[in-house]
């Protein structure tokens, strides 16, 4: 079982020495992966309801990755995920082949549809259509990073006569779906390296990759995509060894804790974690 950290920019997790302190502790403990995670705004309104403005602030996932990926060698680098309709797709492919350059080959690129309306309409992206316009953004990116004379003639974005520098080094960058709906069960399987539950049970995760086993049989898998690697999010609270055993049955490969709300505590999380998965015989 591999070990991730989530939220190392978020809530305590915004200020520069908080962020390089956990990414450490996260490294030193055989850890393999830091989780950003994406907002770029919070609605002041009826909706705000589930967030805290103040402490739920988000440092931007592309440049906390940067940040993270100065302060350590080995750990990949993932957006966890990161609101693909709300970006500029070419904007966006620069950016992320930037940090997988700087980071020597780190980056893992994990991408949902988002789901907070105000929040696409504070962008003037577009709602209705946000797994289309997903869809045709991955395209976008995947033929700017690997494509020698990149083009795409879309129903939402199009170039023709372009190239863009610097290209990822590697091939491919290892892509992560997020979301379980049937739109993202068949973009993780045509698309995905790998497929992502936040805040998700043991059983919620069996139920979920059985979702996936079953699609499989009507869905073409490309086969340079290999095997599905599966990483969840559990619930907040202390993992035990008896959990990681139960993920593991239920076939996921990576658990990404969830870092607590104050720093203070990220090094008890981290040993817990790592405490757990070496109990019940996993290592990363």
């Amino acid at each position: 079982m591999l070990l991730g950290v989530h939220g190392i920019n978020t809530r305590g997790f915004t200020r520069p020495q908080v962020i390089s302190s956990a990414a450490r502790a996260a490294e030193e403990a055989g850890f393999d992966s830091l989780w950003m995670a994406d907002h770029v705004i919070f609605p002041d309104g009826p909706e705000a309801s589930r967030f805290d403005p103040e402490a739920d602030g988000f440092i931007d996932s592309v440049i906390a990755l940067t940040w993270a990926a100065a302060v350590t060698t080995t750990l990949r680098l993932v957006t966890g995920v990161v609101i693909l309709p709300l970006r500029n797709p070419v904007v966006l492919a620069k950016q992320l082949a930037s940090v997988d350059v700087l980071s020597g080959g780190r980056l893992t690129f994990g991408l949902g549809v988002g789901w907070l309306e105000p929040e696409f309409e504070a962008v003037g992206a577009d709602f209705r259509h946000r797994g289309a316009v997903a869809d045709e953004y991955l395209e976008a990116i995947t033929r700017l990073w690997y494509d020698d004379r990149p083009s795409l003639d879309g129903r939402f974005v199009s170039f023709d006569h372009v190239n863009t520098y610097p290209r990822p080094v590697q091939r491919p960058v290892p892509i992560v779906v997020g979301g379980s709906s049937p739109a993202a069960v068949r973009r993780t399987l045509t698309a995905g390296h790998g497929w992502y539950g936040y805040n998700t049970t043991p059983e919620a995760a069996a139920e979920h990759v059985e979702r996936l086993r079953q699609a499989a049989g009507s869905v073409d898998r490309p086969a340079r995509l290999g095997p599905l690697e599966i990483t969840i999010t559990p619930p907040r609270g202390p993992l035990t060894p008896a959990a990681v055993e139960a993920y593991a049955a239920a076939g996921v490969h990576r658990l990404v804790p969830m870092l607590p709300d104050s720093p203070a505590d990220a090094p008890a999380v981290i040993a817990n974690a790592r405490e757990a998965v070496d109990a019940a015989g996993g290592s990363s």
